[in-house]
């Protein structure tokens, strides 16, 4: 019998723990640990964060689910892995700490045959001083940020109704941010509400970010062709913006967030305040607080994951400046190239560099968003480690499944409103998600995977993943047939 350990249980760990429990059957073990009690469908937060769906919506618990297909929940975090074993255990462990309100903070010792890290990010809000539901802005990166930013929405809403002018900003709260489509969809429902509230006259809505150019999204932009045209991610949104009288301000680092005002610089050094009335700014990410440590107790973080908290996978990371880098420089199989039964899935893995060019301020500063490694990708990265570490419990001889980012492709929908009738969406999809300039030499990418659109065909297609992801992650009958 051998036991499957997975640290997580988001959109990775999830899908691993299903595919895995699905494959093996009742012969082999597969655990989740996990400190979050309910999953949660984090595209969806952008509409609880705007009022247009309730938290019940997007979450489900964990434990019911898990012992429905004998899936063994831990309801905690992994503080330690000891890969090599110690000196009570000839077996690698995790060391997991409860969170669990019947035995919170207890530690544990938890034995694994293959450890698959799904860990996610930790939300780095320490990194700009006064960031975060705790500081002076809001978030949607949780639930219940969401919440807590839609009974803000509401009440700068009513100041509007009663003629009181407002400014909403909206985006990055770090120069290294990641998920600027998050912050690009959030804008674009605020704008939605705003207007259907009959308020929007009298709100100034502004976009916040660490991309140097609108549309970069931390991909590096994307070209495509819309209505038989040839054009850009930034072209495109620059005019979604513009329809919208959304102000835009580029190539920013927030310093600093008080109450009512944002301390930022900006790419060319210039330091600025913003005033402010409702902020919703989304934090940059870091790995778990997690240590690695080999038999005789030394310290391997290092080798194990980077200077971030992510874990070093079988990506070149080595390859220096940005003129090196190539879509061949990113992992294919997950797999730690110091211990072979350790992988790791989603946000968990440490990319080899960034997607978008690399830019510093004058003052030194690293104004660049980090690449986005969420949603399909996750999923998709997640189902290929679980097979190829079934294949490996099987016995069989096979070369271990691949799920490049190089190769992917992936989808972003920004949908507003409610309903089949009311609403709208820009649509973006690229392939392959990292450009690969050798086979796409004119763009990276291969025009006829990549497009923008904007209309109520992407809303209905938002509402529909909604409804279809979440059945999957329920485990619902045939559940395995929807893709990830």
């Amino acid at each position: 019998m051998a036991r499957v350990v997975i640290l997580g249980a988001g959109v990775a760990g999830h899908t691993a723990a299903l595919h895995a429990k699905r494959i093996l059957g009742s012969r082999h073990e597969v655990i989740v640990i996990s400190p979050n009690s309910n999953w949660n469908w984090i595209p969806s937060n952008i509409w609880v964060g705007v009022g247009k769906m309730r938290q019940e919506q997007v979450l489900f618990p964990l434990a019911p689910l898990y012992r429905r297909k004998k899936i063994e929940f831990h309801q905690g975090f992994a503080t330690e892995i000891h890969p090599e074993g110690g000196s009570e255990s000839e077996r690698p462990f995790v060391v997991v700490k409860s969170t669990h309100p019947d035995s919170i903070d207890q530690v544990e010792q938890i034995e694994y045959d293959y450890l698959i890290n799904c860990t996610g990010p930790k939300l780095n809000f320490a990194a700009t001083e006064g960031l975060g539901p705790e500081g002076h802005s809001l978030s949607v990166c949780t639930a219940s940020h969401a919440v807590e930013a839609a009974e803000n929405l509401k009440v700068a809403i009513d100041k509007l109704k009663q003629s009181q002018p407002q400014r909403f900003v909206v985006g990055t709260g770090h120069g290294t941010c990641t998920c600027e489509g998050a912050a690009f969809e959030y804008t674009f429902n605020l704008d939605h509400v705003l207007r259907e509230e009959g308020v929007r006259d009298q709100a100034e809505v502004i976009y916040l970010t660490n991309e140097a150019e609108l549309g970069d999204f931390g991909v590096g932009g994307l070209t495509f062709t819309q209505q038989g045209f040839q054009t850009t991610s930034r072209l495109w949104t620059e005019s979604l913006f513009r329809e919208r009288e959304v102000r835009p301000i580029l190539g920013a680092h927030c310093t600093k967030i008080e109450e009512g005002v944002i301390h930022y610089e900006q790419l060319d050094g210039t330091t600025h305040t913003l005033d402010f009335d409702f902020a919703m700014l989304l934090p940059p990410f870091k790995g778990a607080d997690l240590k690695a440590y080999n038999r005789t107790g030394e310290d391997i973080s290092d080798q194990i994951f980077n200077p971030a908290g992510f874990m070093k996978v079988d990506g070149n990371y080595a390859v220096g400046s940005y003129e090196n880098w190539s879509a061949s420089d990113w992992p294919k199989t997950y797999q730690s190239p110091v211990y072979d039964n350790i992988y790791a899935a989603g946000i968990a893995f440490a990319p080899p560099h960034q997607i978008s060019v690399p830019r510093t301020s004058p003052n030194g500063t690293i104004i660049t968003p980090a690449p986005p490694r969420t949603g399909m990708p996750s999923g998709m990265i997640a189902k290929a480690v679980v097979l190829t570490v079934v294949d490996r419990i099987q016995g069989k001889k096979t070369p271990p499944h691949e799920a490049p980012m190089s190769s992917m492709g992936a989808a972003c929908i920004a949908s507003a409103g409610m309903g089949f009738l009311r609403g709208s969406a820009a649509s973006m999809t690229m392939h392959p998600v990292v450009p690969d300039w050798d086979t796409y030499p004119e763009t990276g990418r291969d025009l006829k995977g990549t497009s923008g659109e904007i209309g109520l065909a992407g809303h209905w297609m938002k509402h529909i993943l909604h409804i279809l992801f979440l059945y999957k992650a329920k485990a619902r009958p045939m559940w395995w047939l929807i893709p990830e």
